[in-house]
């Protein structure tokens, strides 16, 4: 990366793009490296200059063009979310790409216990706090929207918003909001990133005390929009920007009702490693009475999907998956669900799983507790 800024590699060499587009950017090397160096940003600077010099492969340019456009997107999702409630998702969920895409949609719903009971709550009233129980003023937490979240994990939405306003948040919308940019800064498409980056910090902008994320991806470059667009506002936007998990933990959270399950909790890698947020989601799993918590050999380690990197390098992006699909072939059938923060991983995890004979859900920790809530009585 530093001969390719410094003009000694050409944009063209085939080493330097294989070993650039092969790269996951999941920036597990930054915590391991003594001298702490930002491989993340370096690899998005490196991967600019590719951009610039050269056409991304077809199917890259069309997802990034979805993605760019919520006249795009929105229509996309919602007539993918249709095609998920149906059993067809399901029933080709395998390997190869048509079956493994097949299986990140179906992974991508809401989950299933194998009681048949949904993972969550239904939609119902926060119960009244007592004053006891609540600071007398609320913090305002505004809740980040995104694309794929706000149409194939509105349930995920809507368990967050339950689950911090039982814990004293009181959650406002924002309208305005596009999609976060992340997946074209990490393909090397600033100007795009920049341009959503900006469209976003104007609808975000001093609406509330913090803006509220639960996907790890788009919480990682929310957090950094500052360094972005290099702007008073965006550093102020970014600054407020929390993962659900953190304010969650930051108010214990509340214990609900026991969940007498075994859960294995895996780490998105734009949580642990590009936020720095570890011991969060562990606090909101280990608040769930009766739940017992498994990390789990290569927890930590990158699941493959990594953005828009399981579709363009499909072989690869479930090479990573491999090991981390045996682990967990290996606790059945002790093991009940795996929580994960992100969506890309609910449905890459999702879909290796279903790959592979097995069915447990793949869910938000969010949801786990919502569950555990609703149980208690507390909606």
């Amino acid at each position: 990366m530093r001969a390719l800024e410094r003009g000694e590699l050409p944009a063209d060499d085939p080493a330097l793009i294989e070993h650039l587009d092969a790269c996951l950017g999941c920036r597990g090397c930054e915590p391991a490296c003594p001298s702490g160096v930002g491989y993340g940003r370096g690899l998005e600077a490196a991967r600019e200059r590719l951009y610039r010099a050269r056409r991304l492969p077809p199917l890259a340019r069309a997802i990034l063009r979805v993605f760019a456009r919520e006249a795009a997107w929105r229509p996309l999702f919602t007539l993918a979310r249709a095609l998920r409630a149906t059993a067809i998702p399901g029933l080709l969920a395998g390997g190869g790409r048509l079956g493994f895409g097949m299986g990140m949609l179906a992974a991508s719903r809401m989950g299933r216990w194998p009681d048949g009971r949904m993972v969550q709550a239904t939609d119902r009233r926060i119960r009244s706090v007592g004053p006891s129980d609540s600071p007398p003023i609320r913090p305002t937490v505004a809740l980040f929207r995104g694309c794929i979240m706000d149409t194939l994990f509105t349930h995920v939405h809507d368990a967050t918003r339950r689950t911090l306003e039982a814990n004293g948040y009181q959650v406002v919308e924002a309208p305005g909001q596009v999609c976060c940019g992340a997946l074209h800064e990490h393909a090397g498409d600033r100007s795009t990133a920049r341009s959503l980056a900006a469209r976003n910090v104007a609808a975000l902008a001093d609406v509330a005390d913090y803006i509220g994320v639960n996907s790890a991806g788009c919480g990682a470059l929310l957090k950094d929009y500052g360094h972005l667009l290099g702007t008073d506002t965006a550093a102020r936007v970014g600054a407020s920007v929390r993962d659900v998990s953190e304010l969650l933990a930051e108010r214990g959270p509340l214990p609900g009702a026991a969940l007498k399950l075994t859960v294995a909790y895996d780490a998105p890698c734009h949580l642990q490693h590009a936020q720095r947020v570890h011991a969060a989601p562990l606090a909101v799993l280990n608040a769930i009475p009766g739940l017992t918590l498994r990390l789990l050999p290569g927890a930590d380690r990158c699941c493959g999907s990594a953005g828009i990197y399981s579709l363009v390098q499909p072989a690869l992006s479930q090479a990573v998956l491999a090991d981390k699909i045996r682990t967990f072939r290996a606790e059945v059938p002790e093991l009940h669900a795996v929580a994960t923060g992100n969506p890309g991983c609910v449905m890459q995890i999702g879909a290796g799983l279903r790959a592979v004979g097995m069915t447990i859900p793949v869910v938000h920790p969010v949801e786990l507790l919502d569950r555990s809530y609703a149980q208690g009585g507390m909606y």
